[in-house]
């Protein structure tokens, strides 16, 4: 009897163990399945499911749901029609979403939800030809984007994208203003110094004779305009001067003569002194010769100009010469002449007057400055080349002919014209454009007609006014997210038709893929 209490009163204690063990079991099955809706590690996002059923269901009884804060979105800075609830990477470009702002995209989205702004149909993000007019995932998963009717507009209206000011400072974006003002072009050759042509003197005489003695010996020397070069005796300078003491006295006899006579003799003198000045005797010599009233055995010739003896007949001294030959090369280097050669195409920007700036080897760190003095009137046909004559002031001497020198012009080709850098404008082969910065971080690609281009500028006839904007830097960038825009904007507009009126994609059971 006691057994059988016994047992009875120990049956219950295992039951009591198994309930215990069930308890535990329901509880680490609760929070397993707690954690799964929370955390969501699958990607099935159940709870929002849920919620979205609840505020669709409620959706006719909004005094019911309790207002809440607006939830953080994340868009991309160069695709700002993606926008996702959650930070990730871009589904176009698979740049870093960043925070969109409240004052932008909070207000855009909110328009979205409260229904201001139109979505006119949803592209693949993958394969912009591919459209739908309700939301639908593509074969990877990803949802397809949104096309607003604004966003169609901006396009229509010059291709304004708008880029989030952090990008705009990752990018590294250069602006420039568009200035009017006068633009030059640089242009660089080389040349060497010659002797200034029109400052060159040959000493030569026009009357036989012989040289009797030389004053000046050596090659190089420097000459003043009036030093004795010189002495020289002709027979014919010999009797001419004696012509003229001759008429002289003849007049001086014939003072009380009548008047006739008087003149006649006064001719005669008159026709030896031309006759000397012919010889170029100047007049100085003419006046000590009727001062002596003796002719003079030989005649000394001076320097016609201050210079430098380039050329001295050798065996000078004792020589005969005759009329026309060249004694004596003087050469004046207080300027020099620089002798260089541009294109032909270079040739309509200069002119004489232009300024040159000249640096030689020889002087490193100096900077002379020079003028076009002559352009040549023939293009060489084999280099298509056209001479010039630079003419560079020499007046401590240091430069000498013969010297090789860089030159460089800088012409004005253009006046009073619209210019931009030209790294703001993009060549693409059949078109020129430039990326304008309008503001608040919006930039539009604008197609310009540009002119001649200078250094660092270039002309632009249409398309831009002074005081405008233009990006220098990273403009690739933003003109291919323009490209990219407009190139989708014309082909959805002319597909937009059939978007409209096309079903979705389904799959093999005939759902829609939503």
């Amino acid at each position: 009897m006691n057994d059988e209490l016994q047992d009875d009163t120990l049956t219950p204690k295992p039951r009591r163990s198994r309930r215990w063990v069930a308890n535990l079991g329901w509880l680490v099955g609760g929070a397993l399945l707690a954690v799964l809706l929370i955390a969501d590690p699958l990607g099935l996002h159940p709870v929002d499911s849920w919620l979205h059923g609840i505020v669709g269901r409620w959706h006719h009884a909004p005094d019911l749901v309790s207002p809440e804060a607006p939830k953080q979105l994340w868009t991309c800075g160069m695709h700002p029609q993606v926008i996702q609830d959650h930070p990730g990477t871009c589904p176009i470009c698979g740049m870093n979403l960043v925070p969109l702002d409240a004052g932008t995209g909070g207000q855009e989205a909110a328009a979205e939800s409260t229904g201001e702004r139109k979505v006119l149909f949803y592209r693949n993000p993958m394969d912009p030809t591919v459209t739908s007019p309700v939301p639908m995932k593509d074969s990877m998963g990803m949802d397809y984007a949104p096309v607003y009717a604004e966003e169609t507009d901006a396009a229509a209206e010059g291709s304004t994208i708008r880029i989030d000011p952090a990008v705009v400072q990752n990018m590294n974006v250069v602006t420039a203003e568009v200035e009017r003002r006068d633009l030059s072009r640089e242009i660089r050759t080389v040349g060497y110094l010659d002797y200034d042509q029109e400052k060159m003197v040959s000493v030569t005489t026009k009357f036989p004779g012989f040289v009797e003695k030389v004053y000046v010996n050596y090659i190089g020397e420097p000459v003043r305009k009036g030093q004795p070069l010189f002495e020289i005796y002709s027979p014919e300078l010999v009797q001419t001067q004696e012509e003229l003491v001759s008429a002289i006295a003849y007049a001086r006899k014939l003072e009380g003569a009548p008047e006739s006579a008087r003149q006649r003799a006064e001719a005669l003198v008159d026709a030896a002194r031309r006759r000397l000045s012919f010889w170029d005797i100047s007049a100085a010599q003419v006046e000590k010769l009727e001062a002596s009233g003796a002719p003079t055995r030989t005649l000394t010739v001076s320097a016609p100009s201050s210079g430098v003896v380039m050329m001295r007949m050798a065996g000078l001294e004792g020589m005969s010469v005759r009329p026309g030959m060249e004694l004596f090369h003087l050469a004046d280097l207080s300027t020099l002449w620089l002798s260089v050669e541009v294109f032909e195409v270079q040739l309509s920007w200069l002119r004489p007057g232009n300024e040159a700036e000249i640096t030689l080897s020889y002087l490193p760190g100096e900077t002379f400055h020079g003028r076009v003095r002559f352009v040549e009137p023939q293009v060489q046909e084999k280099t298509r080349t056209v001479g010039l004559r630079v003419e560079v002031p020499n007046r401590d001497g240091r430069l000498r002919a013969g010297m090789y020198a860089t030159v460089r012009f800088a012409p004005v080709v253009a006046r009073d014209v619209v210019t931009v850098p030209s790294l703001a404008v993009l060549r693409t082969g059949e078109r020129n454009v430039v990326v304008v910065a309008t503001g608040g971080g919006r930039f539009s690609v604008r197609e310009v007609r540009l002119g001649v281009a200078g250094e660092r500028e270039i002309e632009v006839l249409s398309g831009l006014e002074a005081g405008e904007k233009v990006v220098t830097s990273a403009q690739f960038l933003i003109d291919s997210e323009s490209n990219l825009r407009e190139a989708v904007q014309k082909l959805l507009a002319s597909r937009q038709g059939e978007s409209t009126n096309a079903t979705p994609p389904t799959d093999s059971a005939g759902h829609a893929n939503h």
